[in-house]
């Protein structure tokens, strides 16, 4: 795979080497059956990265994730779609926060999507998704996306009504047509230069238990809370269920699932920053060249203001 020539500055020699191998470790291939979320390891963390240098290895995919944004917003044609999943106090948040602190603004959007509005209900299930898939030259976040129509809605099946579904639209196959429909429109978008990631925070019970007590128990941080992340727990195990149907039916050769493990916040936020990374050194983006004339216009230019003086 060609990689461009990184103008890295402080960037370790060896930490895009790491961040790519981190990257692909947790890549979930077409075809793999998932049991449970659990059966990957919450806790895992990779044998060759160490809490004490994954600092710096953050840092330096920070610096890398800044250069590619550059030139993939130069280049201007093609696109990166980025979408975070996970239960509550998986740190989606968080890995936003860390990993896009070095990025122009304006080369990025994040949406979250809470509860359909009537006017979103009254359509497909993918149409509010639709409108905010990121222009060419950007990068896009969706924190939850439209999987939550795979997730939530399958947990809680009274959420379907909202829709106002035809007849002919739900019956017993209605996740697996929602899995091919997902797929399609995936594939779809990477067709037409829209690069998806799609990253899983995987956190286990125990750890989501300790992050809510943490945000009840710190009055700095009882904002965060919402009685809705109890109201969830009793469904741990749907989720489980829901979360694995999705990874096993949706990790696709043209928008794949990480599973980035999430119970220990240094090593996720470095796989996510990882997986980002490694994505948009497969797009390759470049700055563009100038022709003859455009470089002509250029001295030209550079003459006329080096005559000018001070």
């Amino acid at each position: 795979m060609r990689r461009p020539a990184l103008d890295r500055g402080r960037v370790t020699d060896d930490h895009p080497a790491l961040l790519r191998r981190v990257a692909h470790q947790l890549r979930i291939h077409p075809d793999t059956r998932i049991a449970t979320p659990a059966s990957l390891d919450p806790g895992h963390t990779a044998d060759f990265v160490h809490e004490d240098a994954a600092g710096s290895a953050l840092a330096d995919g920070v610096r890398l994730l800044a250069h590619y944004q550059a030139r993939l917003a130069a280049q201007n044609t093609d696109a990166l779609l980025v979408i975070l999943q996970g239960l509550d106090a998986a740190g989606k948040d968080g890995a936003i926060k860390h990993v896009m602190a070095g990025v122009n603004p304006q080369g990025v959007s994040v949406h979250s999507f809470k509860q359909p509005s009537v006017e979103e209900c009254a359509h497909d299930f993918l149409w509010r998704y639709a409108k905010q898939v990121p222009a060419r030259g950007q990068i896009g976040i969706f924190n939850r996306s439209h999987y939550e129509d795979v997730l939530v809605v399958r947990v809680h099946p009274e959420h379907l009504a909202q829709g106002q579904l035809a007849d002919n639209t739900s019956g017993p196959d209605l996740w697996k047509r929602r899995f091919r429909d997902i797929n399609a429109w995936e594939r779809y978008l990477v067709d037409n230069g829209v690069r998806v990631v799609k990253i899983f925070l995987n956190i286990s019970r125990a750890e989501q238990r300790r992050r809510l007590l943490a945000r009840i128990d710190d009055p700095d941080r009882n904002w965060k809370f919402s009685p809705a992340d109890i109201a969830e727990r009793p469904f741990w195990d749907a989720y489980q269920h829901a979360y694995a149907e999705v990874l096993t039916h949706t990790s696709t050769h043209e928008a794949p699932w990480f599973a980035v493990p999430a119970d220990h916040k240094w090593f996720a936020r470095l796989a996510v920053a990882a997986v980002i990374v490694d994505a948009l050194a497969e797009i390759d983006p470049h700055f563009p060249s100038l022709g003859d004339d455009a470089r002509q216009h250029l001295a030209q230019a550079r003459a006329q203001l080096s005559a000018e003086g001070d």
